[in-house]
């Protein structure tokens, strides 16, 4: 069976700002496309979970949505980073649009994304990880039964939330988090 690493998007992936609605605020993390291909040379699937309420905000479409992706995937691939598939959630319990105003299986901390992702690709959780800079990105990968690590590169990685759960591992970026998981994969 596969094993993959999931990862959060914004926050961890690239730059957290207030509210990603365009792709000029678009920024990579430095190291965040050399720490993607450290996981693929370890043998890992790359897979992106991401909740995006400004869907249920109205502020962008689900198309929207998977434009900003594929701009980051191409941005990665021309550093050398791939990207096997991204999964959002659009749901929002406070939406400004009703038909996103559900309480999902799908927006993190539930791992719905995760789950789906296990399935399709026949990944093995017990080999996999999931790496994100915020509370509900653990709490998912936990639910999944993912090992998990936090990444120490938005304000949300420092948020009283975020202090209070217990991640497997933390790390200072994706590279020491990929640093990381090559040392936990070797000693297998």
């Amino acid at each position: 069976m596969p094993k993959a690493v999931f990862l959060d998007r914004d926050g961890t992936i690239n730059r957290e700002v207030d509210v990603l609605r365009n792709i000029r605020q678009l920024r990579i993390l430095p190291g965040s496309a050399r720490a993607l291909a450290a996981f693929r040379r370890l043998g890992y699937l790359i897979i992106v979970v991401s909740n995006q309420p400004v869907v249920a905000r109205g502020w962008l479409s689900e198309k929207e949505v998977e434009e900003i992706n594929q701009v980051l995937l191409r941005r990665l691939a021309k550093k050398g980073a791939k990207v096997d598939a991204f999964y959002f959630c659009p749901h929002h319990p406070k939406a400004n649009l009703k038909r996103y105003r559900i309480k999902c299986s799908c927006r993190k901390p539930k791992p719905g994304l995760i789950r789906k992702a296990l399935k399709k690709f026949k990944i093995d959780p017990r080999r996999s990880f999931m790496v994100g800079d915020h509370a509900w990105d653990i709490q998912a990968g936990q639910a999944a039964k993912l090992k998990t690590i936090l990444v120490q590169t938005s304000a949300r990685s420092r948020d009283d939330l975020t202090r209070a759960v217990q991640p497997d591992f933390k790390a200072r970026n994706l590279v020491h988090a990929a640093r990381l998981i090559q040392h936990l994969t070797s000693n297998i």
